[in-house]
Protein backbone atom coordinates (compact mmCIF):
# COMPACT_ATOMS: atom_id res chain seq x y z
CA UNK A 1 0.00 0.00 0.00
CA UNK A 2 1.31 3.47 -0.92
CA UNK A 3 2.36 5.87 1.81
CA UNK A 4 2.22 9.64 1.59
CA UNK A 5 3.97 12.69 3.04
CA UNK A 6 3.19 16.39 3.16
CA UNK A 7 5.55 19.20 2.22
CA UNK A 8 4.53 22.72 3.23
CA UNK A 9 6.38 25.63 1.60
CA UNK A 10 5.94 29.12 3.05
CA UNK A 11 7.07 31.71 0.51
CA UNK A 12 7.06 35.49 0.62
CA UNK A 13 3.53 35.98 -0.71
CA UNK A 14 1.81 32.63 -0.13
CA UNK A 15 2.02 29.12 1.26
CA UNK A 16 1.58 25.96 -0.78
CA UNK A 17 1.10 22.44 0.55
CA UNK A 18 1.57 19.28 -1.50
CA UNK A 19 0.64 15.69 -0.75
CA UNK A 20 3.30 13.45 -2.26
CA UNK A 21 3.45 9.71 -2.85
CA UNK A 22 6.58 8.65 -0.98
CA UNK A 23 7.18 5.76 -3.39
CA UNK A 24 7.80 7.88 -6.51
CA UNK A 25 7.59 11.56 -5.54
CA UNK A 26 4.45 12.24 -7.55
CA UNK A 27 2.25 15.03 -6.25
CA UNK A 28 -1.29 13.85 -5.60
CA UNK A 29 -2.73 17.26 -4.79
CA UNK A 30 -1.56 20.77 -4.01
CA UNK A 31 -3.16 23.92 -2.65
CA UNK A 32 -2.01 27.56 -2.41
CA UNK A 33 -3.08 30.26 0.05
CA UNK A 34 -2.16 33.95 -0.38
CA UNK A 35 -1.50 35.86 2.84
CA UNK A 36 -4.37 38.38 3.19
CA UNK A 37 -2.74 40.80 5.65
CA UNK A 38 0.51 40.81 3.68
CA UNK A 39 -1.35 41.45 0.43
CA UNK A 40 -3.06 44.42 2.07
CA UNK A 41 0.38 45.83 2.93
CA UNK A 42 -0.13 45.73 6.69
CA UNK A 43 2.84 46.28 9.02
CA UNK A 44 5.11 47.21 6.10
CA UNK A 45 6.83 50.43 5.10
CA UNK A 46 8.80 49.93 1.86
CA UNK A 47 10.32 53.40 2.15
CA UNK A 48 12.04 52.26 5.36
CA UNK A 49 12.74 48.76 3.99
CA UNK A 50 10.38 47.47 6.70
CA UNK A 51 8.64 44.20 5.80
CA UNK A 52 6.69 42.37 8.50
CA UNK A 53 4.14 39.55 8.43
CA UNK A 54 1.48 38.60 10.96
CA UNK A 55 1.75 34.95 12.10
CA UNK A 56 -2.00 34.53 11.57
CA UNK A 57 -1.38 34.73 7.81
CA UNK A 58 0.79 31.65 8.16
CA UNK A 59 -1.32 29.73 10.65
CA UNK A 60 -4.47 30.28 8.60
CA UNK A 61 -2.62 29.26 5.45
CA UNK A 62 -1.26 26.12 7.09
CA UNK A 63 -4.71 24.99 8.17
CA UNK A 64 -6.42 25.89 4.90
CA UNK A 65 -3.97 24.33 2.48
CA UNK A 66 -3.60 20.99 4.23
CA UNK A 67 -7.29 20.65 4.94
CA UNK A 68 -8.10 21.26 1.26
CA UNK A 69 -5.33 18.92 0.09
CA UNK A 70 -6.69 16.11 2.24
CA UNK A 71 -10.28 16.73 1.20
CA UNK A 72 -9.53 16.97 -2.52
CA UNK A 73 -7.00 14.14 -2.72
CA UNK A 74 -9.28 11.45 -1.31
CA UNK A 75 -6.28 9.89 0.43
CA UNK A 76 -7.01 8.33 3.80
CA UNK A 77 -5.37 10.25 6.62
CA UNK A 78 -3.95 7.00 8.05
CA UNK A 79 -1.70 6.76 4.98
CA UNK A 80 -0.02 10.14 5.62
CA UNK A 81 3.17 9.35 7.50
CA UNK A 82 5.03 12.63 7.80
CA UNK A 83 5.03 16.38 7.39
CA UNK A 84 7.80 18.97 7.06
CA UNK A 85 7.61 22.74 6.88
CA UNK A 86 9.99 25.01 4.97
CA UNK A 87 9.88 28.80 5.19
CA UNK A 88 11.63 32.00 4.21
CA UNK A 89 14.62 32.98 6.29
CA UNK A 90 15.95 34.65 8.19
CA UNK A 91 12.44 35.57 9.36
CA UNK A 92 12.40 35.57 13.17
CA UNK A 93 9.52 36.51 15.47
CA UNK A 94 9.29 37.20 19.22
CA UNK A 95 7.51 34.67 21.47
CA UNK A 96 6.57 34.41 25.13
CA UNK A 97 7.84 31.74 27.56
CA UNK A 98 5.35 29.22 26.15
CA UNK A 99 6.46 29.81 22.56
CA UNK A 100 3.30 31.78 21.73
CA UNK A 101 3.86 34.56 19.18
CA UNK A 102 3.50 37.99 20.80
CA UNK A 103 1.48 39.14 17.78
CA UNK A 104 -1.28 36.69 18.73
CA UNK A 105 -1.94 38.62 21.94
CA UNK A 106 -4.34 41.57 21.97
CA UNK A 107 -1.63 43.91 23.22
CA UNK A 108 0.75 43.30 20.33
CA UNK A 109 -1.50 42.20 17.48
CA UNK A 110 -1.06 45.47 15.53
CA UNK A 111 2.50 46.25 16.58
CA UNK A 112 4.86 45.84 13.59
CA UNK A 113 7.76 45.05 15.92
CA UNK A 114 5.90 42.03 17.30
CA UNK A 115 5.37 40.51 13.85
CA UNK A 116 7.60 38.13 11.96
CA UNK A 117 10.48 40.17 10.51
CA UNK A 118 10.57 39.00 6.92
CA UNK A 119 13.83 38.01 5.23
CA UNK A 120 13.76 41.12 3.02
CA UNK A 121 13.43 43.56 5.93
CA UNK A 122 16.55 45.76 5.99
CA UNK A 123 15.82 47.99 8.96
CA UNK A 124 18.80 46.52 10.84
CA UNK A 125 21.64 47.69 8.57
CA UNK A 126 23.32 49.67 11.36
CA UNK A 127 23.10 46.73 13.75
CA UNK A 128 24.63 44.37 11.17
CA UNK A 129 27.51 46.82 10.71
CA UNK A 130 27.97 46.86 14.48
CA UNK A 131 28.08 43.06 14.65
CA UNK A 132 30.67 42.94 11.88
CA UNK A 133 32.86 45.56 13.50
CA UNK A 134 32.77 43.84 16.89
CA UNK A 135 33.47 40.40 15.37
CA UNK A 136 36.76 41.76 14.02
CA UNK A 137 37.79 43.83 17.02
CA UNK A 138 36.69 42.19 20.27
CA UNK A 139 39.76 39.96 20.54
CA UNK A 140 38.05 36.58 20.45
CA UNK A 141 36.65 34.24 17.84
CA UNK A 142 35.37 35.83 14.63
CA UNK A 143 31.86 34.41 14.74
CA UNK A 144 31.15 35.55 11.17
CA UNK A 145 33.80 33.37 9.54
CA UNK A 146 31.38 30.57 8.64
CA UNK A 147 28.89 33.17 7.37
CA UNK A 148 31.22 34.32 4.61
CA UNK A 149 32.91 36.83 6.94
CA UNK A 150 30.10 39.40 6.73
CA UNK A 151 26.93 39.41 8.82
CA UNK A 152 23.81 40.72 7.07
CA UNK A 153 20.94 42.94 8.17
CA UNK A 154 18.68 40.21 6.80
CA UNK A 155 19.66 37.85 9.61
CA UNK A 156 18.64 36.80 13.11
CA UNK A 157 20.81 38.75 15.60
CA UNK A 158 20.79 42.04 13.67
CA UNK A 159 16.99 42.05 13.45
CA UNK A 160 16.54 41.23 17.12
CA UNK A 161 19.08 43.85 18.20
CA UNK A 162 17.33 46.52 16.12
CA UNK A 163 13.89 45.57 17.45
CA UNK A 164 14.75 45.52 21.16
CA UNK A 165 16.43 48.91 20.84
CA UNK A 166 13.45 50.38 19.04
CA UNK A 167 10.62 48.88 21.11
CA UNK A 168 10.98 48.48 24.88
CA UNK A 169 7.59 46.77 25.28
CA UNK A 170 8.42 44.06 22.76
CA UNK A 171 11.89 43.68 24.25
CA UNK A 172 10.41 43.17 27.72
CA UNK A 173 7.69 40.76 26.59
CA UNK A 174 9.86 38.58 24.31
CA UNK A 175 11.07 35.60 26.33
CA UNK A 176 12.65 34.11 23.21
CA UNK A 177 12.75 34.46 19.43
CA UNK A 178 12.05 31.77 16.86
CA UNK A 179 12.80 31.47 13.18
CA UNK A 180 9.69 31.09 11.07
CA UNK A 181 10.39 27.40 10.28
CA UNK A 182 10.91 26.60 13.96
CA UNK A 183 7.81 28.46 15.11
CA UNK A 184 5.47 26.63 12.74
CA UNK A 185 6.99 23.25 13.50
CA UNK A 186 6.63 23.95 17.23
CA UNK A 187 2.97 24.85 16.66
CA UNK A 188 2.29 21.61 14.79
CA UNK A 189 3.59 19.43 17.62
CA UNK A 190 1.52 21.22 20.24
CA UNK A 191 4.05 23.71 21.61
CA UNK A 192 4.47 22.32 25.12
CA UNK A 193 8.24 22.39 25.74
CA UNK A 194 10.07 25.41 24.34
CA UNK A 195 13.44 24.69 26.05
CA UNK A 196 13.46 21.10 24.73
CA UNK A 197 12.28 21.92 21.22
CA UNK A 198 14.57 20.87 18.36
CA UNK A 199 15.65 23.95 16.42
CA UNK A 200 16.63 23.91 12.75
CA UNK A 201 20.32 23.42 11.89
CA UNK A 202 20.06 25.37 8.64
CA UNK A 203 18.39 28.37 10.30
CA UNK A 204 20.83 28.46 13.21
CA UNK A 205 23.98 27.81 11.20
CA UNK A 206 23.34 30.12 8.27
CA UNK A 207 21.69 33.03 10.12
CA UNK A 208 22.35 32.90 13.89
CA UNK A 209 26.14 32.37 14.02
CA UNK A 210 25.72 28.85 15.41
CA UNK A 211 28.68 26.49 14.94
CA UNK A 212 29.81 23.31 16.67
CA UNK A 213 33.41 24.50 16.98
CA UNK A 214 32.50 27.19 19.55
CA UNK A 215 29.80 25.20 21.28
CA UNK A 216 26.74 26.55 19.50
CA UNK A 217 25.68 30.20 19.62
CA UNK A 218 28.24 33.03 20.03
CA UNK A 219 30.06 33.56 23.30
CA UNK A 220 28.02 35.37 25.97
CA UNK A 221 30.79 37.97 26.35
CA UNK A 222 30.50 38.84 22.67
CA UNK A 223 26.73 39.25 22.88
CA UNK A 224 27.03 41.36 26.05
CA UNK A 225 29.16 43.89 24.20
CA UNK A 226 26.39 44.29 21.63
CA UNK A 227 23.62 44.50 24.23
CA UNK A 228 23.31 42.72 27.61
CA UNK A 229 19.78 41.74 26.63
CA UNK A 230 21.17 39.54 23.82
CA UNK A 231 23.31 37.69 26.35
CA UNK A 232 20.20 37.10 28.49
CA UNK A 233 18.27 35.99 25.41
CA UNK A 234 20.89 33.36 24.61
CA UNK A 235 19.86 31.47 27.75
CA UNK A 236 16.32 31.20 26.33
CA UNK A 237 17.35 30.02 22.86
CA UNK A 238 19.17 26.73 22.27
CA UNK A 239 22.52 24.98 22.30
CA UNK A 240 21.99 21.99 20.00
CA UNK A 241 20.49 22.04 16.50
CA UNK A 242 19.08 19.34 14.27
CA UNK A 243 18.93 18.42 10.60
CA UNK A 244 15.61 18.01 8.82
CA UNK A 245 15.79 14.24 8.54
CA UNK A 246 15.18 14.25 12.31
CA UNK A 247 11.83 13.93 14.09
CA UNK A 248 10.90 17.19 15.82
CA UNK A 249 7.83 15.63 17.41
CA UNK A 250 4.38 14.38 16.53
CA UNK A 251 1.28 16.15 15.27
CA UNK A 252 -0.94 17.43 18.08
CA UNK A 253 -4.60 16.45 18.36
CA UNK A 254 -5.68 20.05 17.86
CA UNK A 255 -3.81 20.55 14.59
CA UNK A 256 -4.70 17.05 13.38
CA UNK A 257 -8.39 17.86 13.77
CA UNK A 258 -8.04 21.24 12.07
CA UNK A 259 -6.23 19.79 9.04
CA UNK A 260 -7.87 16.38 8.69
CA UNK A 261 -4.81 14.34 9.67
CA UNK A 262 -4.04 11.64 12.22
CA UNK A 263 -2.73 12.75 15.63
CA UNK A 264 0.78 11.45 16.14
CA UNK A 265 1.86 11.90 12.51
CA UNK A 266 5.64 12.45 12.34
CA UNK A 267 6.70 16.10 12.09
CA UNK A 268 10.24 16.69 10.83
CA UNK A 269 12.55 19.46 11.99
CA UNK A 270 11.83 22.60 9.96
CA UNK A 271 14.05 24.07 7.27
CA UNK A 272 14.44 27.02 4.91
CA UNK A 273 12.69 27.11 1.55
CA UNK A 274 15.88 27.36 -0.50
CA UNK A 275 17.46 24.37 1.23
CA UNK A 276 14.33 22.29 0.72
CA UNK A 277 14.25 23.52 -2.86
CA UNK A 278 17.78 22.32 -3.43
CA UNK A 279 16.75 18.87 -2.20
CA UNK A 280 13.68 18.94 -4.45
CA UNK A 281 15.98 20.00 -7.30
CA UNK A 282 18.25 16.98 -6.71
CA UNK A 283 21.31 18.89 -5.52
CA UNK A 284 24.63 17.01 -5.64
CA UNK A 285 28.34 17.81 -5.42
CA UNK A 286 29.39 20.20 -8.19
CA UNK A 287 25.81 21.38 -8.78
CA UNK A 288 24.57 24.90 -8.12
CA UNK A 289 20.82 25.02 -7.50
CA UNK A 290 19.32 28.45 -8.07
CA UNK A 291 16.00 28.95 -6.29
CA UNK A 292 14.57 31.83 -8.31
CA UNK A 293 11.73 33.91 -6.96
CA UNK A 294 11.46 37.41 -5.53
CA UNK A 295 15.10 36.91 -4.51
CA UNK A 296 17.45 34.02 -5.21
CA UNK A 297 19.13 31.54 -2.97
CA UNK A 298 22.01 29.68 -4.59
CA UNK A 299 22.67 26.38 -2.85
CA UNK A 300 25.51 23.88 -3.13
CA UNK A 301 26.71 20.89 -1.15
CA UNK A 302 30.20 19.49 -0.79
CA UNK A 303 32.01 16.99 1.39
CA UNK A 304 33.77 18.26 4.53
CA UNK A 305 37.04 16.82 3.21
CA UNK A 306 36.88 18.88 0.01
CA UNK A 307 36.85 22.15 1.96
CA UNK A 308 39.82 21.13 4.13
CA UNK A 309 38.59 23.42 6.94
CA UNK A 310 38.57 26.39 4.55
CA UNK A 311 36.00 29.16 4.94
CA UNK A 312 34.41 30.56 1.79
CA UNK A 313 34.47 34.36 1.69
CA UNK A 314 31.47 36.55 1.11
CA UNK A 315 28.70 33.94 1.00
CA UNK A 316 25.73 33.29 3.31
CA UNK A 317 27.19 30.47 5.31
CA UNK A 318 28.61 26.98 5.21
CA UNK A 319 26.90 24.58 7.58
CA UNK A 320 27.33 20.87 8.16
CA UNK A 321 24.04 19.12 7.37
CA UNK A 322 22.00 22.19 6.50
CA UNK A 323 20.93 20.74 3.13
CA UNK A 324 22.05 17.09 3.02
CA UNK A 325 23.05 15.49 6.33
CA UNK A 326 26.73 14.54 6.19
CA UNK A 327 27.60 17.25 3.65
CA UNK A 328 28.44 20.93 4.02
CA UNK A 329 25.67 23.16 2.74
CA UNK A 330 26.85 26.36 1.02
CA UNK A 331 24.44 29.26 0.50
CA UNK A 332 24.68 32.44 -1.55
CA UNK A 333 22.03 34.55 -3.26
CA UNK A 334 20.67 37.87 -4.48
CA UNK A 335 18.50 40.17 -2.35
CA UNK A 336 16.53 41.13 -5.43
CA UNK A 337 15.71 38.96 -8.43
CA UNK A 338 12.07 38.79 -9.48
CA UNK A 339 11.58 41.77 -7.16
CA UNK A 340 13.83 43.86 -9.40
CA UNK A 341 11.56 43.26 -12.39
CA UNK A 342 8.41 43.68 -10.28
CA UNK A 343 9.74 47.05 -9.07
CA UNK A 344 10.03 48.30 -12.65
CA UNK A 345 6.58 47.03 -13.60
CA UNK A 346 5.11 48.80 -10.58
CA UNK A 347 7.04 51.94 -11.47
CA UNK A 348 5.17 52.05 -14.78
CA UNK A 349 1.83 50.73 -13.61
CA UNK A 350 1.17 52.85 -10.52
CA UNK A 351 1.10 56.32 -12.13
CA UNK A 352 -1.10 54.95 -14.92
CA UNK A 353 -3.62 53.64 -12.40
CA UNK A 354 -3.37 56.85 -10.36
CA UNK A 355 -4.18 58.82 -13.50
CA UNK A 356 -7.11 56.57 -14.37
CA UNK A 357 -8.49 56.98 -10.86
CA UNK A 358 -9.04 60.66 -11.67
CA UNK A 359 -10.55 59.96 -15.10
CA UNK A 360 -14.11 59.29 -13.99
CA UNK A 361 -14.10 55.65 -15.11
CA UNK A 362 -16.77 53.54 -13.48
CA UNK A 363 -15.59 51.12 -10.81
CA UNK A 364 -16.08 47.96 -12.86
CA UNK A 365 -14.10 49.29 -15.83
CA UNK A 366 -11.30 50.54 -13.61
CA UNK A 367 -11.11 47.17 -11.84
CA UNK A 368 -10.93 45.37 -15.20
CA UNK A 369 -8.11 47.60 -16.46
CA UNK A 370 -6.22 47.30 -13.18
CA UNK A 371 -6.51 43.52 -13.19
CA UNK A 372 -5.39 43.32 -16.83
CA UNK A 373 -2.31 45.44 -16.18
CA UNK A 374 -1.39 43.41 -13.10
CA UNK A 375 -1.72 40.15 -15.02
CA UNK A 376 -0.25 41.10 -18.40
CA UNK A 377 2.16 44.05 -18.17
CA UNK A 378 5.23 42.02 -17.20
CA UNK A 379 4.51 39.56 -20.03
CA UNK A 380 4.18 42.41 -22.53
CA UNK A 381 7.53 43.83 -21.44
CA UNK A 382 9.08 40.36 -21.60
CA UNK A 383 7.77 39.77 -25.13
CA UNK A 384 9.09 43.13 -26.32
CA UNK A 385 12.47 42.65 -24.61
CA UNK A 386 12.85 39.20 -26.18
CA UNK A 387 12.87 40.84 -29.61
CA UNK A 388 15.89 43.00 -28.73
CA UNK A 389 19.35 41.91 -29.77
CA UNK A 390 21.81 41.91 -26.82
CA UNK A 391 24.21 44.15 -28.77
CA UNK A 392 21.51 46.67 -29.72
CA UNK A 393 21.54 48.60 -26.44
CA UNK A 394 24.19 50.26 -24.30
CA UNK A 395 21.99 50.34 -21.20
CA UNK A 396 23.54 48.65 -18.15
CA UNK A 397 21.77 48.19 -14.82
CA UNK A 398 22.76 47.08 -11.32
CA UNK A 399 20.54 44.57 -9.50
CA UNK A 400 21.12 46.11 -6.04
CA UNK A 401 17.71 47.75 -5.67
CA UNK A 402 17.23 45.72 -2.47
CA UNK A 403 20.93 45.75 -1.55
CA UNK A 404 23.51 43.05 -2.25
CA UNK A 405 23.44 39.72 -0.48
CA UNK A 406 26.28 37.90 -2.26
CA UNK A 407 29.12 38.15 -2.78
CA UNK A 408 30.10 40.31 0.19
CA UNK A 409 26.79 41.39 1.76
CA UNK A 410 26.14 45.13 1.71
CA UNK A 411 22.52 46.15 2.17
CA UNK A 412 23.41 49.85 1.92
CA UNK A 413 24.04 49.54 -1.80
CA UNK A 414 21.50 50.88 -4.28
CA UNK A 415 20.55 50.03 -7.83
CA UNK A 416 21.64 52.08 -10.82
CA UNK A 417 21.03 52.37 -14.55
CA UNK A 418 23.51 53.85 -17.05
CA UNK A 419 23.65 54.34 -20.79
CA UNK A 420 20.18 55.86 -21.25
CA UNK A 421 19.47 57.98 -24.33
CA UNK A 422 16.42 59.41 -26.11
CA UNK A 423 15.94 56.13 -27.93
CA UNK A 424 15.69 54.03 -24.76
CA UNK A 425 12.19 52.72 -24.17
CA UNK A 426 10.59 50.68 -21.39
CA UNK A 427 11.47 47.35 -22.99
CA UNK A 428 15.14 48.40 -23.21
CA UNK A 429 15.27 49.25 -19.51
CA UNK A 430 13.42 46.07 -18.65
CA UNK A 431 15.94 44.02 -20.66
CA UNK A 432 18.83 45.75 -18.90
CA UNK A 433 17.29 44.78 -15.55
CA UNK A 434 16.92 41.17 -16.73
CA UNK A 435 20.58 41.17 -17.74
CA UNK A 436 21.54 42.72 -14.39
CA UNK A 437 20.05 39.90 -12.32
CA UNK A 438 21.85 37.42 -14.59
CA UNK A 439 25.14 39.31 -14.18
CA UNK A 440 24.61 39.18 -10.41
CA UNK A 441 24.24 35.43 -10.67
CA UNK A 442 27.44 35.19 -12.70
CA UNK A 443 29.35 37.09 -10.03
CA UNK A 444 28.23 34.54 -7.42
CA UNK A 445 29.45 31.65 -9.55
CA UNK A 446 32.76 33.42 -10.06
CA UNK A 447 33.16 33.81 -6.29
CA UNK A 448 32.57 30.11 -5.66
CA UNK A 449 35.14 29.23 -8.30
CA UNK A 450 37.63 31.79 -6.95
CA UNK A 451 37.28 30.04 -3.58
CA UNK A 452 38.00 26.61 -5.11
CA UNK A 453 34.41 25.30 -5.28
CA UNK A 454 33.88 23.67 -8.70
CA UNK A 455 30.55 24.10 -10.49
CA UNK A 456 29.81 21.62 -13.26
CA UNK A 457 26.11 22.28 -13.74
CA UNK A 458 23.37 24.76 -12.84
CA UNK A 459 19.79 23.83 -11.97
CA UNK A 460 17.00 26.42 -11.85
CA UNK A 461 13.78 26.11 -9.93
CA UNK A 462 11.04 28.34 -8.56
CA UNK A 463 8.54 30.69 -10.15
CA UNK A 464 10.93 32.60 -12.38
CA UNK A 465 12.62 29.43 -13.65
CA UNK A 466 9.27 27.89 -14.59
CA UNK A 467 7.60 30.99 -16.04
CA UNK A 468 10.18 33.27 -17.67
CA UNK A 469 11.80 32.02 -20.84
CA UNK A 470 13.41 35.45 -21.25
CA UNK A 471 15.20 35.34 -17.89
CA UNK A 472 16.28 31.72 -18.24
CA UNK A 473 17.64 32.06 -21.77
CA UNK A 474 19.46 35.26 -20.82
CA UNK A 475 20.86 33.49 -17.77
CA UNK A 476 22.21 30.64 -19.92
CA UNK A 477 23.76 33.17 -22.32
CA UNK A 478 25.37 35.24 -19.54
CA UNK A 479 26.69 32.24 -17.60
CA UNK A 480 27.70 30.54 -20.86
CA UNK A 481 26.42 27.30 -19.32
CA UNK A 482 23.38 25.07 -19.89
CA UNK A 483 20.70 25.45 -17.21
CA UNK A 484 18.38 22.60 -16.31
CA UNK A 485 14.93 23.47 -15.00
CA UNK A 486 13.53 21.19 -12.32
CA UNK A 487 10.33 19.49 -13.44
CA UNK A 488 8.50 19.92 -10.16
CA UNK A 489 6.22 22.95 -10.03
CA UNK A 490 6.77 23.12 -6.27
CA UNK A 491 10.38 22.00 -5.73
CA UNK A 492 10.74 23.43 -2.18
CA UNK A 493 7.52 21.71 -1.10
CA UNK A 494 8.76 18.49 -2.73
CA UNK A 495 12.06 18.85 -0.87
CA UNK A 496 10.17 19.30 2.39
CA UNK A 497 8.21 16.15 1.58
CA UNK A 498 11.49 14.30 1.00
CA UNK A 499 12.69 15.39 4.45
CA UNK A 500 9.36 14.24 5.90
CA UNK A 501 9.70 10.82 4.29
CA UNK A 502 13.18 10.40 5.72
CA UNK A 503 12.19 11.54 9.22
CA UNK A 504 9.22 9.17 9.12
CA UNK A 505 11.56 6.25 8.44
CA UNK A 506 10.37 5.55 4.90
CA UNK A 507 13.95 5.99 3.67
CA UNK A 508 17.30 5.51 5.38
CA UNK A 509 18.71 8.85 4.22
CA UNK A 510 17.78 12.02 2.39
CA UNK A 511 19.98 10.92 -0.51
CA UNK A 512 18.04 7.64 -0.80
CA UNK A 513 14.76 9.55 -0.69
CA UNK A 514 15.91 11.95 -3.42
CA UNK A 515 16.84 9.02 -5.70
CA UNK A 516 13.28 7.67 -5.47
CA UNK A 517 11.22 10.85 -5.09
CA UNK A 518 13.06 13.28 -7.38
CA UNK A 519 10.93 14.49 -10.31
CA UNK A 520 13.78 15.09 -12.75
CA UNK A 521 14.00 17.97 -15.26
CA UNK A 522 11.73 19.13 -18.04
CA UNK A 523 13.78 21.69 -19.96
CA UNK A 524 17.39 22.69 -20.63
CA UNK A 525 18.35 26.19 -21.76
CA UNK A 526 21.48 26.14 -23.92
CA UNK A 527 23.77 29.19 -24.21
CA UNK A 528 23.81 30.84 -27.62
CA UNK A 529 27.42 31.01 -28.83
CA UNK A 530 26.76 34.11 -30.97
CA UNK A 531 26.10 36.19 -27.83
CA UNK A 532 29.11 35.02 -25.79
CA UNK A 533 31.39 37.95 -26.61
CA UNK A 534 28.60 40.52 -26.32
CA UNK A 535 27.72 39.37 -22.81
CA UNK A 536 31.33 39.15 -21.72
CA UNK A 537 31.75 42.82 -22.62
CA UNK A 538 28.46 43.80 -20.99
CA UNK A 539 29.42 41.91 -17.86
CA UNK A 540 32.65 43.88 -17.60
CA UNK A 541 30.65 47.10 -17.86
CA UNK A 542 28.33 45.78 -15.11
CA UNK A 543 31.37 45.23 -12.85
CA UNK A 544 32.72 48.68 -13.66
CA UNK A 545 29.37 50.33 -12.85
CA UNK A 546 29.19 48.35 -9.62
CA UNK A 547 32.68 49.48 -8.59
CA UNK A 548 31.78 53.09 -9.40
CA UNK A 549 28.60 52.99 -7.29
CA UNK A 550 30.21 51.13 -4.38
CA UNK A 551 33.31 53.35 -4.29
CA UNK A 552 31.14 56.44 -4.53
CA UNK A 553 29.16 55.27 -1.53
CA UNK A 554 32.36 54.89 0.49
CA UNK A 555 33.31 58.47 -0.29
Amino acid sequence: MDKYVLGVDFGTDSVRSVLVNAADGKTVWGEVFAYPRWKAGKYCNPGKNQFRQHPLDHLEGLEHTIRVVMEKSGISKELVKGICVDTTGSSPLPVDKHGQALALSQKFTDNPNAQMILWKDHTAVAEADEINELARSWGGEDFTKYEGGIYSSEWFWAKILHTIREDREVAAAAHSWMEHCDYLTYELIGGKDLPGFKRSRCAAGHKALWHESWGGLPDTRFLEQLDPRLAALKNNLYKDTYTSDTIAGYLSESWAERMGLEPGTTVAVGTFDAHAGAVGGEVADGTLVKVMGTSTCDIMVTSPASLENKTVKGICGQVDGSVIPGKIGLEAGQSGFGDVLAWFVQLIQKPVLDTLTESGLDEATFAKISSHLEDKLIQTLSNQAALLSPDASQVIALDWINGRRTPDANQNLKGAISGLDMGTDASGVFMALVESICFGSKRIIERFREEGIPIQQVIGLGGVAKKSTLVMQTMADVLDMPIKVAKSEQAPALGAAIYAATAAGLYDSVTDAVSKMGNGFDKVYQPRAEYRNVYQKKYQRYLELGNFIENGQKR
